[in-house]
């Protein structure tokens, strides 16, 4: 599974890189969680307003921090 965060490294963006990886703490999951600032490579998602997670390369939020609880359902939908 390839998790990625997408956004300028701002309180959300880490916010929601905290929220990623207690997610998949508890889940058991052992992915790698990348971080993404490049805007060039941001705005090639499509994404215009951040943070955004992408799961397997497919955008599944953006432009809010999701809750632990919200991002394990993701996680788990996959």
């Amino acid at each position: 599974m390839k998790i990625k965060v997408l956004g300028s490294g701002c309180a959300n963006c880490k916010r929601l890189e905290a929220n990623v990886k207690k997610a998949c703490e508890q889940l058991g999951i052992n992915a790698k969680v990348e971080k993404v600032q490049d805007f060039g490579e941001i705005a090639a998602y499509g994404v215009i307003s951040t943070p955004a997670l992408v799961v397997d390369e497919e955008v599944k939020v953006y432009g809010r921090v999701p809750e632990v609880e919200e991002i394990k359902k993701i996680l788990e939908e996959r």
